[in-house]
Formats: structure tokens, sequence, C-alpha cells
């Protein structure tokens, strides 16, 4: 069991090197014990979400009862009958020693089943139900594991920094998104610039597109500065993670500004300098101090 179990938690941390370049090196500033769980609740978002992407020469029909048949087994598990799966016996490991809330699992994996048949969402309003799942439960999620001396007070700024971290992956996303047949830009706001799904397929940055990426760009950072009182209330030693996430991540927003919101000619990152000075810098920020984007 002992032996399944590790497996499972390093199954977890594979995915996250893989797949989480910025997350991955902000959970290294993590105590030892912490980063497993943090790995497996990503292990498990993004196993979740290689259903949905990875698999798109399948039929949507048949991605869903792949999916169904995850969360299943998934679901088993929280019952107490053996799981034989390679990563999920991490997930229910952390579920128990942090009495995570299901409810947050349940919004995930309704959210993930609607990227399976939705492609655009005409308002924000709407965006942001589907974010519900997708994006803010991953803080609640998170919080226990990182702590905080006022879990209440921190709530609701880490469902923040939840939708802040996906939209910014949206607005960097836009061409990669279309590929898979989703676009997770308002329709409203298309309307609002003159911008059309066909003006976006054609990947060029015309004026039109560039204001609507820096309209959206500006909103992503309203939700960081929503999120940002929520670090300075983490447990101490988790604070210099969530700065390196929150400054790494808001970092993707200023490289977008500085290809002048083209986000079709090449894919905005943080270069590896800026990336290991800010995890420098937050491992010697004093814990408590305020949290902003970098100017």
């Amino acid at each position: 069991m002992e032996t399944e179990l590790a497996a499972a938690y390093e199954r977890c941390r594979e995915l996250h090197r893989e797949h989480g370049r910025t997350y991955y090196l902000a959970t290294r500033l993590l105590p030892a014990w912490k980063r497993r769980h943090v790995h497996a609740l990503y292990g498990f978002t993004r196993y979740a979400d290689e259903i949905v992407d990875r698999t798109e020469s399948r039929p949507s029909a048949e991605r869903a009862a792949v999916l169904t048949e995850w969360s299943g087994r998934f679901l088993a598990g929280l019952r107490g009958e053996p799981v034989d799966d390679p990563l999920l016996p991490a997930v229910l490991h952390t579920i128990a020693v942090f009495d995570l809330d299901l409810d947050d699992f349940e919004k995930f994996l309704r959210s993930m089943a609607m990227d399976l048949t939705v492609t655009s969402y005409p308002t924000y309003s709407d965006l942001l139900e589907y974010m519900e799942g997708s994006a803010a439960v991953i803080g609640t999620m998170m919080l226990p594991i990182l702590e905080s001396s006022d879990p209440a007070a921190a709530r609701e700024p880490a469902r923040q920094l939840g939708n802040a971290f996906q939209l910014t992956n949206f607005i960097r996303d836009v061409a990669e998104d279309l590929d898979r047949g989703r676009i997770y830009l308002p329709e409203e706001h298309l309307a609002e610039f003159g911008v059309t799904r066909r003006m976006l397929r054609e990947g060029v940055a015309t004026p039109a597109i560039k204001a609507l990426i820096k309209a959206e760009v500006a909103r992503a950072r309203e939700h960081y500065a929503l999120a940002a009182p929520g670090i300075p209330l983490l447990e101490p030693a988790s604070q210099a993670c969530m700065r390196t996430a929150f400054q790494l991540y808001g970092g993707i927003l200023d490289e977008i500004e500085a290809i002048d919101y083209d986000v079709f000619g090449r894919r905005a990152t943080v270069p590896n300098r800026r990336r290991a000075a800010v995890a420098v810098r937050s491992l010697l920020t004093r814990p408590g101090t305020p949290v902003h984007l970098a100017a």
C-alpha cells in the first residue's frame, strides 16, 4: 500500500514538472512535506484536462465516456473502495489528510465535462460560472495545504488567484484553444471591439484584436489585485511559494504587453533569469509583507 501511494505521488509530481513549469518552480519553495500534496492536486486537475484536451482524435462522446469512467473511479475511491489508478491514490490520500471539501472536486469535474460540449461563453458572467469549477475551487482546495492564520479571510483571495491564473492562460493561449475549437474570451467582449471568431482564427493581431487583448490583460490584473491580500495571511512557510507563483503568472501579462498584445506571433513566457530572480526575492521577503504585481 505504501509503495503504491508513493508511486502515485511520484506520478503526480512528474505531471506537475512536465506540464506546470511555473507552478512547479514555485512549489519547490514549500516545505518538503507540503509539496507532494500540491503535486497531487495538480496531477488530479492535469489528468482530467488531458482526457479532455489531449484525446482530440476521439469523438466527443468517447472522451466524455473516458472522463465519466475516471470520475467514477475517483468517486469510488472516496467511498473507500479499492482504486486501480496510477495517481488517484495520492489525490485520495491528500483529500483525507486535509479533509478537503468534496464539493470543490465535483465542481471541477463538472467544468471539465463542459469543455467537451461548450465552445464559447456569451458573457463574462457565463465564463466566471465555468471558472468557478475550473479555477476558483483550485484556490479553496489549496488553502488547507498552504494553511492560513485567517482561513475565512483568505478564502476569497485564494479563489480570485485561481481565476487570475486561469485568465492569464486564456489570454496567452487564444490560438491554442482555437485549435481545439474553443474560445474563452467572452462573446460580449469580442463584440465590444468588433472582433469575430473568424478574425481570431486568421491569426493576425489586428489593432482591434490588440485592443481586445489589452482589455483582457487589464481585467486579469483586477483579479490579481483581489487575490493579493490573501498571500500575507498564509502560513509563513507557504508565502514564498505563492509570492513566486503570483509574480510569475502575473509576469506573463507583462510579456504579452512586451510583444504588443500579439498572442499569435509567439507564446508569451517569462525569461528564466526573471523566474530565478523572483524566486530568490520571494524567499528573502519578510512574511506578512504585502504582495503586488511588479511595475
